[in-house]
């Protein structure tokens, strides 16, 4: 992704935005797809691994001159005596390999100065016919 859109996505301030999905275009992340569990005998079964390019970001930060985008990722972990505890990851990504941000809202359109869409209303949308001009 060029450094310059990424400067408009999270400022050149070096100020911490988030949360966010950064997709990098190599296999930067592994997540387990069940849990772990300790089957008869005491041998251990393990979820299936998924990797991807996905990071799913708590925090993520542009450096003031675009070198790196960090990203924290906080990770609750139980543990067997029931208490629980926060890791907190930090990812530095060349920004080179960015190859999209998500959000789970649209204030970051005001970034890039536009406003966001009108929603359609809820519910069913059957039957409706769009004219395309």
């Amino acid at each position: 992704m060029i450094t310059a859109v990424l400067g408009k996505i999270f400022g050149r301030e070096q100020r911490w935005s988030g949360p966010c999905t950064i997709v990098l275009d190599g296999e930067a992340s592994i997540q387990a797809l069940g849990t772990d569990s300790i089957i008869g005998g005491g041998a251990k079964q393990y979820a299936p691994r998924m990797v991807s390019g996905r990071i799913l970001a708590d925090a993520a930060c542009l450096l003031q001159d675009g070198s790196a985008l960090i990203a924290l990722q906080q990770v609750r972990q139980r543990t067997p005596t029931g208490e629980e505890t926060v890791k907190t990851f930090c990812t530095i990504c060349d920004p080179n390999h960015v190859i999209a941000v998500e959000f789970d809202d649209t204030s970051i359109l005001s970034s890039f100065g536009l406003a966001p869409p009108p929603i359609r209303p809820g519910g069913s949308h059957h039957g409706k016919v769009r004219t395309v001009v």
